[in-house]
């Protein structure tokens, strides 16, 4: 995908200089930088422009103020997006690079002429056409989305949308898994912006990361009445089969509606090679020699801090529904219990997380499940 976008801006740009080289600065090369923060980040961004810079010094005519009026517009284009889904922002930033681009050429005009009583207008109004070219970076978005299968903040923001028909079937369907869904991300969400991971992915994987049991959702705790459990009448291990194969239905699920692969990566990985502990207790209270592999999710184990963040915050929010009379001190050693049970299980060792994160990560969920829990005051009646 880097490949592809930096050799098609010095092919743009190559035949230009072939066919008008007056006219190189009509190619909206900040539409690099952009595309890239989108789907990665911006350390990326600038380097893959300043790279692209380089190899069309070698390209263009006067290359020494070429590449110095397209490093700084390109620093500037880093600097001043933020938040590219708002539309308001692209057109302020676009307004800023088009100005950078006026400024610094008006500079070195002056530094070479010694005034600016005969300056190229023409070139002038090749940064305003750049300019507005590079509007069409949303556009361009979207349709790198289809071909190479990634995902921008543009589309998690749709997907984030609790009126979507996916969500708003599992509100039906699930009530309980769908509340559960928006306290995980609510809690995941500050943990990812307290170690500085992607929040709106983090965000958007929670919100759908228990889909699955939309198929059988009177099987789970948080979906059951006060009128009975369902898994009464079923041996310990058909009630692991059915816990477990949520996840299975949940990529199915997300997959037939067309979720994109790294939303996928979510429900995947939520659980990890975790065991249904519940369940296989009670197995091994009938039959001291069960197999404990027929009460493990099939994996895989998280493989990214986001996916890491949230098997972590998925298990404390699920778990602190039990707690009676929680306290602050009884909330801290019961989130120190659970993320440290999921690291000696190895659960995090393909995630890029470190210890330092992690302890981090628990700290956040301390204070928010506090301020969840927070004593009442008890009115009169």
């Amino acid at each position: 995908f880097i490949a592809f976008n930096v050799l098609l801006m010095v092919l743009i740009t190559t035949l230009v200089v072939k066919y008008k080289s007056d006219y190189i600065y009509i190619v909206p090369l900040c539409i690099l930088p952009l595309i890239l923060k989108a789907f990665f980040d911006s350390r990326l961004g600038l380097f893959t422009h300043v790279v692209t810079v380089l190899i069309l010094g070698f390209v263009v005519p006067n290359s020494y103020e070429y590449t110095f009026l397209q490093i700084i517009a390109g620093i500037v284009t880093i600097l001043t997006i933020s938040e590219s889904y708002k539309r308001a922002n692209l057109f302020i930033t676009v307004g800023q690079i088009t100005a950078i681009y006026i400024v610094a050429y008006i500079a070195f005009h002056i530094i070479h002429e010694g005034s600016i009583s005969d300056i190229d207008w023409t070139t002038i109004g090749l940064f305003v056409i750049s300019g507005f070219a590079t509007l069409i970076v949303h556009p361009l978005i979207y349709a790198y989305e289809k071909m190479f299968g990634l995902i921008s903040d543009v589309s998690l923001l749709e997907l984030s949308d609790t009126n979507s028909s996916l969500l708003k079937e599992l509100s039906d369907k699930a009530p309980g898994t769908f509340h559960h869904s928006l306290n995980v991300a609510n809690i995941a969400e500050a943990a990812a912006n307290e170690i500085g991971a992607n929040v709106m992915l983090v965000r958007v994987g929670a919100l759908y990361h228990d889909i699955g049991k939309m198929a059988n959702p009177t099987f789970f705790t948080e979906n059951q009445t006060a009128s009975g459990n369902a898994h009464d009448v079923l041996s310990p291990k058909e009630s692991a089969k059915i816990i477990i194969n949520h996840v299975i239905r949940g990529i199915e699920i997300a997959k037939k509606n067309k979720l994109p692969d790294r939303v996928i990566d979510f429900i995947r990985t939520h659980h990890g090679t975790s065991t249904v502990y519940y369940f296989y207790m009670k197995a091994k209270e009938i039959n001291e020699n069960v197999n404990i592999e027929d009460f493990q999710y099939p994996g895989p184990k998280p493989f990214s801090k986001e996916t890491a963040i949230l098997m972590m915050s998925d298990s404390v929010e699920a778990a602190s529904k039990s707690l009676k009379n929680p306290t602050s001190s009884l909330i801290d050693s019961f989130v120190e219990k659970i993320v440290n049970k999921q690291m000696e299980d190895g659960q995090f060792l393909n995630a890029n997380i470190t210890f330092k994160e992690i302890q981090q990560v628990k700290k956040v969920f301390k204070r928010k499940l506090t301020n969840i829990y927070h004593l009442r005051i008890e009115y009169p009646e």
